[in-house]
This record gives C-alpha cells, sequence and structure tokens, in this order.
C-alpha cells in the first residue's frame, strides 16, 4: 500500500493484496477466488516500486519517499527510487554493510596489457567494509545527540541519535565505480545494550539533524492512520474469499476514509486546541455517592472516532425509526461539542 502523508494526516493511494507465489501458480485456488489473469506473481519490492512509479506517472505531488526495513533492506529498490529523481529515507537492517569516508574498496587492477581490461573495484584482507551495527559501536561519543522529534500523548518524543555520512557496499565488487554517499541514521536509546534502529537516506548533505530524524519518524503517521483505516473505518473487517470482493471493500473503505480526513481539516490541529478542549475535561465532583455523576466522553474534537460519531448522530437526527427496534424516534435537541451530548435513547 503506498500513502501520501504529512504530520496532520495520510491516505493510501495505492494498494494491491499481496499474491504468493504459490498461490500465483495455482490454477484452481486462482478460479476459486477470481483472480484476474493478469495478475502474476511478484515479490512485495516489486509491487512497491511498481506504485511509485505509477505515482509519479499520474503526477501526483512528490515528496520523500519513506520505507520500514521490510523494504528499505532492498539495495535494488532502493536504487530504483533515487532513478526516478526521489530521494529515500528507508530503514534497513543491523547487517547493511557501508563504507564510510576513511575507508573504501581497492580500485580495479590495473591492465597488463593482455586480455580484457578488468573494470571492477576490488577487497582485501585490509579493505572490508562495516556493517552499520558494527559502525555505531565504534563511533565517538561526540556524534551522539538527543533530538525531540514531535509530541507524545503524554510527554514529548525524544531519543539519542548519531548520523554519518556513508557509502553502501553490497556487492560493489560487482561494480566498476562506487555509490554515491548518503546518510546513516542511528538511534540509540539510552538504557538500551544496542542502537535500535538504522536508517539510510539520499537527503540532502546539508539537511539538519532534526529534519533528518522527522523524516525517519514521520512513518508513525501512515502507521497510526492504517490502524484506524482498520479498526475505525472497517478496512480490516472484510470476510470475504474473493479477489474483487476485497479490493471493493478496500476502495470503499479508504474513499470513507478520504471523506473522514477531508472533514477533520476543518478543525485545528491537535496542539492548538485551546485550554478547555475535551482533552482537559475536570472530573465531575461526587456529591451524593449513591447518586455519582456521569463524566462526559473524553473525545479528542479531530480524531477519526470523534467524526464518524459526530455522523452518526446527524444521521441518526433525521431516522424515523431506529435502526436497531424499528420503533419510531422522537427526535430530541441533540448538542455537539468538543464532547457529545445524547438525548434519551429510544426504548
Amino acid at each position: 500500500m503506498l500513502s501520501m502523508a504529512n504530520h496532520h494526516s495520510s491516505l493510501p493511494v495505492a494498494y494491491r493484496l499481496y499474491l504468493p507465489k504459490e498461490w500465483a501458480e495455482d490454477g484452481e485456488r486462482r478460479r476459486k477466488v477470481g483472480v484476474p489473469d493478469d495478475i502474476t506473481f511478484e515479490t512485495k519490492t516489486d509491487i512497491a516500486l511498481a506504485q511509485v512509479r505509477w505515482a509519479c506517472e499520474a503526477d501526483l505531488p512528490r515528496g520523500v519517499v519513506l520505507m520500514d526495513a521490510g523494504y528499505g533492506a532492498s539495495t535494488e529498490l532502493r536504487r530504483s527510487i533515487a532513478a526516478l529523481g526521489l530521494t529515500y529515507v528507508a530503514g534497513i537492517l543491523p547487517n547493511t554493510t557501508v563504507w564510510t569516508s576513511g575507508a573504501e574498496p581497492l580500485p580495479a587492477k590495473r591492465w597488463s596489457g593482455r586480455g580484457r581490461p578488468t573494470k571492477l573495484m576490488r577487497r582485501d584482507a585490509e579493505h572490508q567494509p562495516l556493517s552499520v551495527k558494527e559502525l555505531a559501536f565504534n563511533l565517538p561519543s561526540r556524534v551522539w545527540r538527543k533530538v525531540t522529534w514531535r509530541e507524545g500523548a503524554a510527554a514529548p518524543l525524544s531519543s539519542r541519535f548519531a548520523r554519518v555520512r556513508v557509502r553502501v557496499a553490497h556487492r560493489d565488487y560487482r561494480l566498476g565505480e562506487r555509490r554515491p554517499e548518503e546518510w546513516l541514521l542511528v538511534e540509540w536509546p539510552k538504557g538500551e545494550k544496542e542502537p535500535t534502529k538504522y536508517w539510510l537516506s539520499t537527503l540532502a548533505d546539508d539537511i539538519s539533524f532534526y529534519r533528518l530524524v522527522d523524516y525517519a519518524k514521520l512513518r508513525w503517521r501512515i502507521e497510526h492512520d492504517y490502524k484506524e483505516l482498520k479498526q475505525e473505518v472497517g478496512l480490516g473487517d472484510f470476510e470475504g474469499r474473493g479477489w474483487r470482493g476485497f479490493h471493493h471493500h478496500a476502495t470503499m473503505s479508504i474513499a470513507v476514509y478520504g471523506f473522514l480526513i477531508s472533514e477533520r481539516g476543518a478543525f485545528p490541529p491537535r496542539h492548538q486546541l485551546p485550554k478547555f478542549s475535551s482533552r482537559n475535561l475536570p472530573f465531575p465532583k461526587v456529591i451524593d455517592p449513591e447518586d455519582p455523576p456521569l463524566r462526559p466522553e473524553r473525545h479528542v474534537p479531530n480524531s477519526i472516532a470523534t467524526l464518524r460519531r459526530r455522523l452518526i448522530i446527524k444521521l441518526v437526527a433525521i431516522l424515523s425509526r431506529c435502526p436497531c427496534c424499528a420503533a419510531k424516534i422522537q427526535h430530541v435537541h441533540v448538542v455537539i461539542y468538543d464532547t457529545v451530548k445524547l438525548g434519551t435513547p429510544c426504548t
């Protein structure tokens, strides 16, 4: 799934169900679930690259491509994205090998005058790349910096990071020239025995430390919204067994989510909410212990859950009968604040 994102929201713009190889080559299975004939086996990285290429051809707004380690570990995918003229911040695995500025592979052997001249770079016992994990352990303490990238639910989110310019070494002995330099970003939270995350990035060499970390951490927005898409809108509720049915269901779920995002745009960002918003509702005072007051629900005004509730209230207000018991509804006045107040439900 390919999503467009900023700091406030994200929206899927391309998606496709991954078809395992054993399914793609099983004609009986394909027939039962209605897989189209033109769908063949493709790896997840192949599907991702095709979606990025489609987005470029469709002239969608270009930005930085963000990938987790499941995709970012593919050297070929990173190379192909760079070839499209896009920059990326890609999660990688700890065993990814790189060359630092003080080390590099040996040049090709000098031509002896006989046979074809060799053009491939070489390695020997003294010229070997380092894994990013090994490099992180060897970095001096002065390069590590505490960076705060956004506000969390309870406190600002911060961690310890280091960055260094490197060249990817993956099978470069098959190449005739070195790969271009890029950023290696490492996160090593205080108290952890070893680094927890690694990224490679082709962002500009003069980018600030904060912006580099901010881009690397922006994937949380997509992961958060994907969870809402599955739980609040119903993407994860599909129980059918057909290829077309799933994609129809996903299309409708994404369309609904897009509508909710457009509605949410009418509300101020969370960090601009007034002090008296629902996040700061006081607990009601208990006067009679035998008849305690009910505390209003604490909805965040610009969340998908709140918007969905507001829409439900609006729809219920125009129904003539209860959708549950079919009884006639005696409409009552409904007031919607940051906290939703409902009238007496039908019985």
